[in-house]
C-alpha cells in the first residue's frame, strides 16, 4: 500500500466514523469527547465544582466535556505541547508538564485542590513500534507523577495507555498508588486500536508527595 492510498483510506474511514459525525453535530472538537462521556456515565468521575487538569488537552474535546461536568463553579486547566484554541471556562497553557514554569503557572491558577487529572497524551508516532511504546510509557510515568502531585485524597486519574511492553508494570504501579483501578475500552475507541483507559481513584499517597523535581 502506498502512502497516498493509505491516507485516502484513513480519510474515508475518518469521515464515515459515526463518532466523528456525532462530534461535529454536537460541537465537540474531537471524537474523543465520547470516550470521556462514556467513562463518566459508567464510573461517575466528575462532580459539580471540581477542579480538573487536562494533560494533552489539544484540540479540546476532553476539556469541553470536563467543563460541562464541573459547571460554572468548577475549574478546568488544560496543558499541551500543541497550541489549543481558546475555550470558555478553560485556562489553557502551551508547554511541557516537565517544565517547572508550567507547575508555577498551575499553582497560580488553581483555585482549590484538584479533583480529577485526565490524560489523553500520546507520543509522536515514528512507525517503530518498540520506540513508540517506550515513548508512550515515558508519558504515562510523567502523567502519574503529575497526578500524585496535584490530586486530593478523593481524586481520580484517567489516562490513555496502549497495550504492549510496559502496560502491566504501569498497571501495577497504579494499583500501588491508588485504592481503586479499573481498565476500560470505550465504544468510541476503534476496534483495531491498542488503546485502553485506566481509571484510578483515591490516591494512597498524600497530595504533594511527588515534587516538581521528580519530573
Amino acid at each position: 500500500m502506498t502512502k497516498r492510498s493509505g491516507t485516502r483510506q484513513w480519510f474515508k474511514r475518518h469521515t464515515n466514523d459515526p463518532f466523528v459525525r456525532q462530534a461535529r453535530k454536537a460541537g465537540y472538537r474531537s471524537r474523543a469527547a465520547y470516550k470521556l462521556i462514556e467513562m463518566d456515565q459508567r464510573y461517575r468521575i466528575f462532580r459539580k465544582g471540581q477542579v480538573v487538569i487536562d494533560l494533552g488537552g489539544a484540540p479540546g474535546g476532553w476539556s469541553q466535556v470536563a467543563t460541562e461536568k464541573v459547571g460554572k463553579t468548577g475549574q478546568v486547566i488544560a496543558i499541551d505541547l500543541l497550541p489549543m484554541q481558546p475555550m470558555e471556562g478553560v485556562s489553557i497553557r502551551q508547554g511541557d508538564i516537565a517544565d517547572p514554569s508550567i507547575h508555577d503557572w498551575i499553582e497560580r491558577e488553581l483555585k482549590k485542590p484538584c479533583g480529577v487529572v485526565i490524560s489523553d497524551m500520546a507520543p509522536n508516532i515514528t512507525g517503530i513500534r518498540d520506540r513508540d511504546q517506550a515513548n508512550a510509557v515515558r508519558l504515562w510515568q510523567m502523567a502519574l507523577q503529575f497526578a500524585l502531585q496535584y490530586l486530593g485524597k478523593d481524586g481520580a486519574f484517567i489516562i490513555k495507555v496502549f497495550q504492549g511492553d510496559g502496560f502491566e508494570p504501569f498497571l501495577n504501579q497504579l494499583r500501588e498508588a491508588f485504592k481503586s483501578v479499573t481498565v476500560h475500552k470505550p465504544k468510541a475507541s476503534r476496534t483495531a486500536s491498542r488503546e485502553v483507559y485506566f481509571m484510578a481513584k483515591n490516591p494512597k499517597f498524600r497530595p504533594n508527595m511527588v515534587k516538581k523535581s521528580d519530573f
